[in-house]
């Protein structure tokens, strides 16, 4: 089991020694702690340790790189998450670890007081490269810095369930009709359609909010599947019209009625007058999710 930590401080060996013991549940002679740069005497080395630890010093906003591994079966395999907030509150400084989406600069950050947040952390291109906390969804008081922000690539990142957007495409094929670019135009914009719902439905969760713009892009995605009937056989647009017809009472009743047509100019500017037709331009959720951001 591996485990990557960031410090903001400057960590001693024998504290980082004493704070994976207590995370892991060994004895603090079973951890074996290394200057990975360093000219380390290899007779004052560990090597059977069950837990070696490799730190780097690094520039920036952190100051230790840990890199972590723990033998399977000599210890504890706590998440990684759970090493963090544990290290965190034995060391008394903010840590980071890489969260599980694409972005390479996705990280979460804990405090020592326990709060856990999104971070987004950048390494420039100067060798050895400097680390900048640039955004965090919740304000850390070791990260000044940082701009609070929500993280829109992140919410992009995340894919709930889609079951009835996965029953209409295997419906499709079933009738041989999968192939045909429409009804894969179909499937597609039903998927982001569905998910909108579902997370609107889950209070937005796990982020607890959603982008203007990326909400714009699900009712475009409705806009296209109101307009692709034509370009599909007759049994595939039967099967859209009922797949449309369980999301679209699910996205009725999370959203409420917006005669005014406040969302329409939220998003794109566009005057009441030059709403789209579409129903669903005309219904918003309350509130809005990029409002809480």
């Amino acid at each position: 089991m591996t485990y990557n930590l960031l410090t903001i401080d400057a960590v001693s060996p024998e504290a980082m020694a004493l704070a994976l013991a207590g995370c892991l549940g060994i004895a603090v002679g079973d951890v074996d702690v290394a200057d990975a740069d360093g000219d380390v005497d290899p007779g004052l080395r560990n090597w059977d340790a069950p837990v070696s630890c490799a730190y780097r010093a690094v520039r920036g906003d952190v100051a230790r790189s840990l890199d972590v591994y723990a033998q399977e079966g000599s210890a504890g395999r706590p998440a990684e998450a759970d090493v963090a907030s544990g290290f965190a509150k034995a060391v008394m400084t903010t840590v980071l670890f890489p969260a599980g989406e694409a972005p390479p600069s996705a990280y979460w950050a804990v405090t020592p007081e326990g709060l856990l947040t999104r971070a987004r952390l950048e390494l420039s291109d100067d060798e050895p490269p400097l680390y900048e906390v640039t955004a965090v969804e919740a304000p850390v008081p070791q990260l000044p810095r940082a701009t609070v922000t929500g993280f829109a690539e992140i919410v992009r990142e995340q894919r709930p369930d889609t079951p009835v957007a996965r029953a209409f495409a295997a419906s499709a094929e079933r009738m041989g009709q999968a192939a045909g670019s429409p009804v894969r135009t179909a499937e597609g914009s039903l998927v982001v359609w569905e998910r909108v719902i579902t997370q609107m439905e889950s209070a937005w969760a796990p982020s607890g909010w959603y982008p203007a713009d990326l909400y714009r892009e699900r009712l475009e995605a409705r806009d296209e599947l109101a307009g692709i009937g034509d370009r599909l056989p007759r049994e595939v647009t039967e099967l859209l019209a009922e797949a449309l017809e369980q999301l679209d009472r699910r996205f009725a009743a999370a959203t409420e009625d917006d005669p005014s047509g406040s969302l329409r100019r939220e998003l794109s500017g566009a005057s009441a007058e030059r709403a789209p037709a579409g129903w669903w331009w005309h219904r918003r959720p309350n509130p809005a999710p990029w409002e809480q951001a």
